[in-house]
């Protein structure tokens, strides 16, 4: 019977060379496995501040619901630093995610995936099945499944890139001689006018907000079912795994050399 751990057969399997992972030893039955590095960790802590920050003074943007409550000038006021705060965010937002393309190729398999592969989709439909209570073949990954590095690629991938575009350029308009403005005046052939431009914002915007509580949930619930530190792992790294289930990796990261020789 083929093991679905192995690198080969693995949707886990990364499209660029990839060096061992760090593994610690526990116990004779479990190993603590290095996977998420600590530029991925920084990555989804900044862009976890970055989000709820737009989101909080985005809502407020699009529905200052203060304004009833205060002077006009007391309301202005307000107005520009929540602007100012959710265009801040925006640059940070940015910047982070340009790091997190890099650390795409400089990083550990955990950190990349690899869509052009067909085992990467015949997983996904695998961890679909699971997730609907439905008989399915799902191995069992380390890192994240396919599906949830499908949904990555989808929302945090291009809906990122679409939120970017429409919220830079909606910055701008006001000053379309800017060097921004000039950058972005491209945005409406794709988009539409303004208001389809607003709208498009709007919308992957409250994408991102479902995206964030199912990520949430389905972190929960993976941690209360599998055990293995997926909660604590943003924070430490580290996840906890049985020796049988990484034995593969081991062999195919550092291969002939004896199995003590693989933990630090």
């Amino acid at each position: 019977m083929a093991n679905p751990y192995h690198l080969d057969e693995s949707s886990e399997s990364a499209f660029k060379n990839e060096y061992p992972p760090k593994i610690e030893k526990v116990n004779n039955e479990t190993v603590k496995i290095y996977v998420w590095e600590l530029p991925v960790r920084i990555f989804h802590w900044v862009n976890a501040a970055a989000i709820f920050a737009l989101m909080i003074t985005g809502i407020y943007i699009g529905n200052p619901f203060f304004d009833s409550m205060i002077q006009e000038e007391a309301s202005g006021f307000i107005m520009g630093w929540v602007r100012y705060i959710h265009f801040f965010s925006a640059f940070i937002f940015t910047v982070n995610l340009l790091v997190r393309l890099y650390w795409t190729f400089a990083g550990n398999k955990y950190a990349s995936s690899n869509l052009f592969r067909k085992i990467f989709w015949k997983d996904t439909w695998e961890s679909v099945k699971f997730y609907l209570f439905l008989k399915n073949k799902k191995p069992h990954f380390v890192g994240h499944n396919p599906l949830a590095q499908l949904s990555y690629w989808v929302v945090i991938g291009v809906g990122s890139i679409i939120m970017i575009l429409t919220g830079y350029y909606l910055y701008t308009e006001p000053q379309p001689e800017s060097f921004l403005g000039k950058l972005f005046q491209w945005v409406p052939v794709i988009f539409g006018d303004s208001f389809d431009i607003r709208s498009w914002h709007h919308l992957v915007a409250w994408a991102f907000m479902a995206f964030v509580v199912a990520h949430i949930y389905l972190s929960i619930r993976e941690d209360y079912l599998s055990k293995n530190g997926t909660m604590s792992s943003i924070f430490t790294g580290y996840k906890t795994e049985s020796k049988d289930s990484i034995e593969d990796i081991k062999d195919e990261s550092m291969p002939g050399e004896k199995n003590d020789k693989y933990y630090m």
